[in-house]
């Protein structure tokens, strides 16, 4: 099998023309060619009157292995050539023909990206591994976990999909928010009421994402997301998919239970094999009243002291006690309430940058075409979308975040007095706005103060959302003309904003610190240069995004375990390892690997 790329074609192509394409690239006859499979399919919309599909393939032909000695792929002899950057020259294989030179860089030997489980759990382990946390990431530790035959306990703080589902249409509609079921917990995370994004940037050579995709398949999403570039599922597809999952990784043995917060963990100090128990606290706590309880992991400096601590098991919130060495903490990241808990623990953690803004939206209509041009509308390119990034004279950067195409602005909070925007599309992505975060950088330096002062940060300013909202969950919003003029919107133009409850117009420019509203008042006339109408007078921007990302890492080593804490594995967004739907995923099967691996080491010492 080899694989192909950039092959490019108009959007009016057919699959003769796909086929032709092939043919040529190869410089094969037609009877040569044995069949080909889409593996990745994107567009080029750089020139929208010209706006190109472009092609990753996998194809099977006759001799192949004659084929690739023909088209053997270029080499480097290591001189350095006249002119260049002090590159190494390239030389052509002296075998290949003139009409294969242009092609050999986009051809070679097809990757295995076959999946395959580190371990196979014996039969007679006697404990099974908690995961905490039903988002992306611990569905997927749990999944992979339960197909390698160790049988997962599954906690979720929050209730399972479709009850979670009415809680949050609760707060959408009638302004009513459970702070235990809502966008942020329950089964699915908070990437269940959002676009559905499985795409990213991160490194994946493993090819864990193409797992994913699979995995996704079987439970009921759309075959495309397997070759389209930017794949993505919708908002009502992953409330059927969850649960799919769930009674997946339950009919291989694992188990799940809702509504069961965990308040604590049960470490061994390694003395007199003695637990250290901590006493109940508040959810909620100032910064200066959260110590960690064992001082002696932090020296006077808080730099990290190794301690002979190892996880015995989880405290639930009815008391309960579960007792093992193997916790996957794939919290999201706005479970507060436990990130105070490891700090009092004295787990090790970390303040980490993140962004603060607000929401944009604008009509979908004006984005396909400041990006498709006469092809706006073409159902095979579908509602267009944006990346934008503005570096600021104050030394900011702007960009957008979560772009929605045809999607709508959603109410995001999950605590009390405090308002939070996100954006959701479904799969079809036909509303009639676009909208996106617009952004800011913030770093540890904006928020001095212990690791947790970040999350203090972002409470504040969902708090002074609340209040310029009028105090009832709707948002305090603002048209950009008058945003970018500093005065106060009094009455909407042709943008109906789409966030529930409602949105009461107002000033935005106490909304967020002085540097984040001068930040992003210079970045919108910016972005207006690459969209055309970005900066129109009528679009609205909504108050505030916070949760971009985790404010905090739960810093982990090598094998995945918390630098301090042995048995205690921080994944996902909520440890500050990832971001977005595939991400989180990614990262859950590899947690689960080391775990899995750390299991049958403990298993043979025995």
């Amino acid at each position: 099998m080899l694989r192909l790329t950039e092959i490019k074609l108009p959007l009016d192509h057919t699959e003769n023309d796909l086929k032709a394409a092939i043919l040529a690239r190869l410089g094969i006859a037609a009877d040569e060619l044995i069949g080909y499979s889409i593996f990745r399919r994107g567009f080029d919309a750089r020139k929208p009157s010209a706006i190109q599909f472009v092609y990753t393939l996998d194809v099977e032909v006759k001799n192949e292995a004659a084929l690739l000695q023909r088209v053997a792929p270029l080499r480097y002899d290591g001189a350095k050539s006249t002119g260049s950057r002090g590159g190494a020259r390239r030389q052509f294989p002296q075998s290949a023909g003139s009409a294969s030179n242009v092609s050999l860089p986009h051809i070679s030997p097809t990757p295995d990206t076959t999946y395959r489980f580190v371990a196979q759990a014996p039969g007679n382990l006697t404990e099974r591994p908690v995961v905490i946390g039903a988002g992306p990431c611990g569905i997927f530790a749990g999944l992979i976990l339960v197909q390698m035959g160790f049988k997962p306990i599954m906690l979720e703080r929050g209730k399972a999909v479709r009850e979670r589902t009415k809680d949050t249409w609760g707060l959408w509609r009638e302004g009513k928010l459970d702070p235990e079921s809502n966008v942020q917990f329950g089964e699915g995370g908070a990437g269940t009421f959002s676009d559905g994004k499985l795409h990213s940037q991160i490194k994946d050579p493993k090819h864990y994402g193409r797992k994913v995709l699979t995995e996704f398949v079987k439970a009921g999403a759309p075959e495309e997301i397997l070759y389209v570039s930017k794949p993505h599922i919708g908002t009502f597809r992953l409330v059927g998919m969850v649960e799919q999952m769930r009674h997946t990784i339950e009919s291989l043995g694992g188990e799940f239970r809702f509504q069961s917060r965990v308040t604590d963990l049960i470490i061994s100090d390694g003395s007199n094999d003695q637990t250290i128990l901590a006493t109940s606290f508040p959810r909620r706590r100032e910064p200066s009243l959260i110590k960690p309880l064992d001082s002696r992991l932090r020296g006077n400096d808080n730099s990290l002291e190794v301690a002979n601590r190892q996880v015995c098991g989880v405290v639930l919130a009815n008391g309960e006690h579960i007792a093992s060495h193997h916790v996957v903490l794939a919290i999201g990241h706005s479970a507060r309430d436990t990130f105070e808990m490891l700090h009092q623990r004295g787990v090790y953690l970390e303040a980490k940058p993140f962004s603060i803004g607000l929401r944009i939206e604008h009509p979908q209509s004006l984005i396909d075409r400041a990006r498709f041009g006469k092809n706006a509308g073409n159902p095979l390119l579908g509602s267009a979308d944006y990346k934008l990034v503005h570096h600021c004279k104050n030394g900011r950067s702007v960009y957008s975040f979560c772009m929605c195409p045809g999607g709508t602005v959603v109410a995001a909070t999950s605590e009390e007095g405090g308002v939070v925007t996100n954006g959701m599309s479904q799969y079809s992505r036909n509303e009639r706005n676009a909208n996106s975060g617009i952004v800011v950088g913030v770093t540890p330096q904006d928020y001095p103060g212990d690791v947790l002062a970040g999350v203090e940060f972002q409470r504040r300013w969902e708090a002074r959302a609340f209040e310029l909202g009028g105090k009832n969950y709707c948002a305090p919003a603002q048209l950009v003309g008058d945003f970018l003029a500093g005065h106060p919107s009094a009455f909407l133009g042709t943008v109906v904003p789409s966030y529930t409850p409602g949105v009461h117009l107002t000033d935005l420019s106490t909304a967020l610190p002085d540097y984040a509203i001068a930040a992003i008042r210079e970045a919108i006339p910016a972005f207006g240069k690459q969209i055309k109408g970005f900066a129109m007078a009528d679009a609205v921007l909504t108050g505030v995004e916070t949760r971009t990302s985790s404010p905090v890492r739960i810093t982990r080593n090598e094998g995945c375990q918390s630098l301090n804490t042995a048995g205690l594995y921080p994944a996902g967004e909520g440890a500050g390892y990832a971001g977005g739907i595939l991400s989180a995923a990614v990262d859950g099967i590899q947690v689960a690997e080391a775990v899995a691996l750390d299991i049958m080491r403990s298993a043979g010492k025995k």
